[in-house]
């Protein structure tokens, strides 16, 4: 397969530009320091070196580049292929180097967070938030829009709900205490059912969790 080309993708031709400034920034960072990505030791070098040279490196398709808890639980292997299906059209990711990703677009191994600033970039969520929402509004036009975002990725997005029916999920836990690595398990197992539902209205009427409880905005 091809090294990433920043115009590769759903969002390619929107965002190749953007991208390529992020690129250019992580190189000029070298990489960037144990600040600004936010892990030491072999990690650290790591993902340095991956950092400093994003454009041509080796990909995966973004659904086997992302891995963490919310992506084990959303099990995109257990869904029937009609879920495949649904996911592939509709989950898009928030990516501090690609601005916008969906599941099979390309993405070269990397380390870069919405929440830190890179260089004359400023904050990586607020540099995005410009070429991200014009291209997030236009792909989402007229559609239902399920807002599954940890915070510092709805920072690079300011929606417009008036192109479309926004739904905004927060996960409240039942015993009042803050919110943590469970709620990630959670988070993916909603996703799970929304995929897997023929009307994913219904299922997120219909979700519940033992230890928490759903807020839509």
């Amino acid at each position: 397969m091809p090294g990433w080309d920043p115009g590769d993708g759903r969002f390619g031709p929107e965002l190749a530009a953007a991208r390529r400034r992020v690129a250019r920034a992580l190189a000029k960072a070298k990489g960037g320091d144990q600040k600004l990505l936010g892990v030491g030791g072999p990690t650290l070098e790591r993902a340095r070196l991956a950092n400093r040279s994003v454009v041509g490196a080796p990909v995966l398709p973004a659904c086997e580049r992302f891995t963490g808890v919310v992506w084990d639980h959303l099990a995109l292997g257990d869904l029937s292929p009609a879920g495949q299906g649904r996911a592939r059209d509709s989950i898009i990711v928030v990516s501090g180097l690609a601005g916008l990703l969906a599941l099979d677009d390309p993405v070269p191994d990397h380390r870069l967070k919405l929440s830190v600033s890179l260089g004359a970039l400023g904050r990586v969520a607020s540099f995005w938030r410009k070429p991200l929402t014009a291209a997030l509004d236009r792909a989402l036009e007229g559609r239902l829009v399920i807002d599954l975002l940890p915070g510092e990725h709805a920072a690079a997005w300011t929606p417009d709900r008036d192109r479309y029916d926004l739904r905004r999920i927060k996960l409240l836990a039942n015993d009042g205490k803050p919110v943590g690595h469970f709620a990630k398990a959670a988070k993916g197992a909603l996703a799970h059912a929304l995929l897997a539902a023929n009307d994913p209205e219904r299922a997120l009427k219909g979700w519940t969790h033992p230890d928490f409880t759903l807020a839509i905005d």
